[in-house]
């Protein structure tokens, strides 16, 4: 019995995905809810299973292929031996050494043996092949390898997303992230194609600037309560709720109470309408190996301080994985970046359409304040808030902005609701 591998149903607002890598080649003996193949989008990457035991018969569309929603990728055979006669469409595989499997420190390190989907990857982060261990048929490297090689470096100081969501003050700068390898010749250049993702983040940005009157305010906040509260109470908070308690959750948590207080900063325009939400979604933006991602925390209102925690590291590890989908990056109705932990003191966050507001974090320095008539030295931190002042007058964005402050310095309020 022949059973059709077909691209999984695509969200309205994704036309089209691109076929990055085959996990099996045609012949090969595959399992039910194995992954066979991946699926890039605008958005996230999709992983295709298989739907039963047999064998991978057939490979319809090849890697770097465009498909649509619903469009055939190959076929499998009920069984578990290789089909005598492989489909003339059927991809096959290259001539492999004798041996079947060689060893990472084997691999040939040329970036020609690798796929197109592998050797883009490698490219963009500027990795050595020969580093990378490959787990492939014949010793190749295939793109998960390349995204565990990138996991381990991120574990050897390489700023990750969970680390990017739990704290503001960086130990120290942030690594640059390294240029393709370039031929060896005088003012050498070499030209990479963007990802999709990197693409879409591209047409969002100019998006933004182009349809949006956006303008920004600024205001700054005293992190000392909120630090004396974290250093007080996180090792009994990570031991009755099982999660770290960061910055993050006392940001949504004064974020939602605000909004709130300007249901305009939480709405959105639809052409010559204005959508009032009465629900948060709080999107964090993030960086994963394939770039910005902005995963949104649904129902922010209803969820305490351990919840907010909670999801916010779950989409730290899903987000390094590689293992967003498409409902964790749909809708939202407010954005909070934090350029903090890269070492930014003072940025203009782009907001993130349609939403009608973003709140920039960023480092938190030491500096010398007056209080009372008096200099003391306080952990501050600049506050952003970017606007659309189509729907937001600048009274409220500075309102808006002077109302988080004030809750982030008198942390109790969040927890007193008052």
């Amino acid at each position: 019995m022949s059973i059709e591998v077909v691209v999984p149903s695509l969200p309205e607002s994704v036309a089209d995905a691109t076929l990055v890598t085959w996990h099996k080649q045609a012949g090969d003996t595959v399992l039910k809810d194995e992954n066979l193949v991946d699926l890039e989008t605008d958005k996230v990457v999709l992983e295709v299973p298989a739907l039963s035991d047999g064998v991978l018969a057939e490979i319809i569309e090849p890697e770097g292929s465009t498909v649509l929603s619903g469009q055939l990728l190959a076929r499998i055979e009920a069984g578990s031996a290789k089909p005598e006669t492989p489909s003339p469409k059927a991809t096959p595989a290259k001539s492999e050494p004798a041996a079947t499997t060689l060893p990472a420190e084997k691999n040939s390190g040329s970036t020609e043996a690798l796929s197109p989907a592998v050797r883009k990857l490698v490219a963009e982060h500027g990795l050595d092949p020969q580093q990378i261990v490959a787990s492939g048929k014949g010793g190749r490297i295939t793109k998960t390898d390349v995204l565990n090689h990138i996991k381990q470096q991120s574990s050897n100081g390489v700023t990750t997303a969970s680390a990017t969501m739990s704290n503001s003050a960086p130990s120290k700068a942030a690594k640059a992230t390294p240029m393709p390898t370039l031929p060896t010749s005088e003012r050498a250049e070499q030209r990479v194609p963007m990802t999709r993702l990197r693409a879409k983040i591209a047409e969002r940005l100019i998006q933004a600037q182009q349809n949006t009157a956006m303008l920004t305010t600024f205001n700054e906040v005293n992190m000392q309560p909120i630090m004396d509260i974290r250093s007080k109470y996180k090792d009994q908070f990570s031991k009755v709720h099982d999660t770290k308690l960061g910055f993050m959750s006392f940001f949504v948590k004064a974020a939602v109470e605000s909004l709130k207080l300007f249901p305009s900063v939480n709405a959105s325009v639809d052409e010559q309408d204005i959508i009032y939400h009465g629900y948060y979604d709080i999107g964090i933006a993030v960086s994963s190996p394939r770039g910005l991602v902005v995963p949104v925390l649904r129902d922010a209102d209803l969820k305490n301080f351990a919840a907010i925690e909670s999801g916010i590291a779950e989409f730290g590890i899903k987000a390094r994985d590689g293992k967003l989908g498409i409902d964790d990056l749909t809708g939202g109705t407010f954005t909070i970046t934090n350029g903090g932990v890269f070492g930014s003191m003072m940025s203009t966050p782009i907001l993130n359409p349609p939403q009608s507001a973003i709140l920039g974090m960023h480092a938190i320095n030491q500096r010398v304040m007056v209080e009372n008539g008096e200099m003391v030295i306080r952990p501050m931190m600049y506050l952003a808030l970017s606007y659309d002042h189509r729907i937001i007058d600048g009274k409220e964005a500075v309102s808006f902005l002077v109302t988080i402050k004030d809750f982030l310095e008198d942390p109790a309020r969040l927890l007193l609701n008052v």
